[in-house]
């Protein structure tokens, strides 16, 4: 009972910490969007999610492989580190570069262009934090991880509480303000970054440290990094395509005032998605990888009550959505932007198809079978692509929203199809054991 309060303490608490960095990105986007009006707030929105879009480039995974690779290996995992910075440089620099060349040859001559140039450290500023709170989820240490994924939300709350008085602000103004934020920001990280790289790190539920390194013969190089995490990489980088691309294509499809429009109502999202990704990305993700390797009841017992769980949120999240949204909206936004009421009505659909899907998408995590949630992912994504593509130029945002639903759904179907197979794959390796 004292673990499961324990475990019920720190979610709240996380919980919280979620809401209020949600909170500061609603309050900023509507300081930002007022101020700025639908096309210009819709140029800087779309620029910000083309770079966001290509973050998770840099790293490719390799967060989420540590926490596997922890999780199994232990204090052993130590011989990871190493080859992981070379891996880290390698993408890095490869995320970058995607950036500025897109900046400078598919960019159009509007403010984009610049804009693209100077939001390149929010790379860096992504990078720093998902790196810095892997390390605080590994020592167990939640609350300072809470407070350093606060670190960009807060910063760029006070840039707009700042940018209050500059009348009508540019969409390249802000991106400098959001550039130079996360440059900050990841010149902040460097020493916990240092000391997380030194093998400084305070393991919770391993015991204590073994002194023994583990052989030379053992140590591995940057090839296995790749090896290890590239299911995790390619995941990651297919997730802010799948969920950015509405905001992108109307861009290009239809101008800056539609992107503008449906960036609030992704913003929105973006908040209520935090839910799900509190509870199992920040604190769950670490105990599930531990779970699966050396505990595999209380792993299945997790899992089913999850399930439950969190469809039964999602679904109360949507009623909220469709009941506060058309008061809400106008009166955050202002009424130029009554056209997000729409739009939100139909993403309202999205939260319990997401929170099922999150739930579901945990077994995907484990041991070696995260290429399934890989392809549920990429069906997704290929889906979400062509589904706005398609349906843009004749219904413009509300078109783009039901692509969302239907994108939304295929990941679903996809993870649990996913889950479905590999449990039929465990259970035959299981009976191949046994016979």
């Amino acid at each position: 009972m004292t673990a499961w309060r324990r475990a019920a303490m720190t979610v709240s608490m996380l919980g919280v910490a979620t809401a209020v960095g949600a909170l500061m990105v609603f309050l900023t986007q509507a300081l930002l969007a007022r101020q700025m009006g639908p096309n210009a707030y819709g140029l800087f929105a779309s620029s910000l999610a083309t770079v966001t879009m290509i973050a998770p480039l840099a790293g490719f995974g390799l967060t989420q492989f540590h926490l596997k690779v922890y999780g199994v290996e232990g204090w052993q995992a130590r011989r990871w580190l190493k080859p992981s910075m070379a891996f880290i440089l390698a993408t890095t620099l490869a995320a970058l570069a995607v950036v500025v060349a897109w900046a400078l040859t598919g960019a159009p001559h509007d403010g984009t262009r610049f804009s693209l140039l100077v939001l390149v450290p929010v790379v860096l500023s992504v990078l720093a934090v998902n790196l810095v709170s892997n390390k605080y989820r590994l020592e167990n240490r939640f609350g300072r991880m809470a407070l350093n994924q606060m670190v960009i939300p807060g910063s760029r709350l006070l840039a707009a509480i700042a940018l209050l008085v500059v009348p009508r602000p540019s969409g390249e103004l802000v991106a400098l303000c959001y550039g130079a934020i996360s440059l900050l920001v990841a010149l902040s990280a460097i020493p916990q970054m240092r000391a997380m790289f030194s093998g400084e790190i305070s393991l919770v539920g391993y015991g204590p440290r073994s002194e023994s390194e583990a052989p030379a013969a053992a140590s591995p190089g940057m090839g296995a990094v790749w090896s290890e995490a590239w299911a995790y990489g390619v995941y990651a980088a297919l997730y802010p395509v799948f969920f950015q691309i509405s905001t992108i294509l109307l861009k290009y499809l239809q101008g800056d005032s539609h992107a503008g429009m449906y960036a609030i109502a992704l913003a929105v999202m973006t908040a209520i998605y935090l839910i799900p990704a509190t509870i199992y990305q920040k604190f769950l993700q670490g105990k599930l990888h531990r779970w699966a390797a050396h505990d595999k009841p209380k792993f299945q017992l997790v899992y089913r009550k999850g399930n439950v769980a969190m469809f039964l949120l999602g679904l109360a999240v949507s009623a909220a959505l469709v009941l506060l949204g058309p008061w809400l909206v106008p009166l955050v936004f202002g009424e130029r932007y009554q056209r997000v009421v729409a739009i939100l009505m139909v993403l309202a659909f999205c939260p319990p198809i997401r929170f099922l899907s999150t739930s579901m998408g945990s077994a995907l995590l484990t041991e070696n079978h995260m290429r399934f949630r890989v392809y549920a992912m990429a069906f997704a994504t290929v889906a979400a692509v062509a589904g706005n593509a398609l349906v843009i130029p004749a219904y413009g945002d509300l078109g783009a929203a039901w692509a969302t639903v239907a994108a939304e759904t295929i990941l679903l179907l996809g993870t649990y199809y996913g889950v479905r197979r590999f449990t039929r794959i465990q259970r035959a390796g299981d009976d191949s054991d046994r016979g």
